[in-house]
């Protein structure tokens, strides 16, 4: 743009001069990009980094105390038992535990309801009767065993002696029942598909 003025005011030789001068600029400004004119706008370099953050002190008693935590920590992993991969089939459902019942009871008769009533106070008196029998032939036998002890004493003081010694072979007392339900011969399984829900742990 300026090259016309620069031949009107310094001649052909000069602008020759300039025109070269500024081929070479302008190459070297190609060579380079960061590099602006000194007649254009300048341009600092990209910073390319965070300024300096300010450094935090720390605290030797907090140091400390968090490192006797860790340590703690440590000792605690170590003295536990190493924990187990629990087995859902034995773990109980707490719905399956829940004693509630689902169903609503039908609401009942007049009729139903007394005769009910009537068959509980039944089964009541019976009950009472059957423990003051039971308790009728305990005092009896309590009182046979006494009279007989008393007429043993009489005939002979080692024998009594004997007699109300505590026999040992009785206890301590051990019985070997059915811990589970037996199963049944002739209970057949029904088929069905089986889903294998079975958990996987990796290490």
């Amino acid at each position: 743009m300026w090259a016309p003025g620069a031949f009107n005011l310094l001649g052909s030789r000069t602008a020759g001069v300039l025109f070269r001068s500024q081929l070479i600029w302008n190459g070297q400004l190609r060579a380079n990009h960061w590099q602006s004119s000194l007649l254009e706008l300048r341009t600092a370099l990209p910073m390319r980094a965070e300024p300096p953050r300010k450094k935090k002190r720390v605290d030797p008693k907090k140091d400390y105390a968090q490192r006797e935590r860790l340590k703690k920590k440590i000792r605690k992993l170590e003295r536990a038992a190493q924990e187990l991969v629990p087995i859902e089939d034995f773990i109980i459902p707490f719905r399956f535990m829940d004693e509630k019942r689902v169903r609503e009871p039908k609401p009942l008769s007049l009729a139903e309801s007394e005769r009910r009533t009537k068959v509980l106070k039944q089964w009541a008196a019976y009950k009472q009767r059957q423990d003051m029998a039971e308790m009728d032939t305990i005092k009896r036998l309590v009182a046979a065993q006494e009279q007989a002890l008393r007429e043993l004493r009489l005939e002979s003081e080692e024998l009594y002696q004997a007699a109300i010694l505590r026999d040992d072979c009785l206890f301590p007392f051990d019985r070997q029942e059915p811990l589970h339900t037996p199963p049944q011969a002739t209970y057949e399984a029904p088929e069905g598909k089986c889903n294998d829900l079975t958990r996987t742990y990796t290490y």
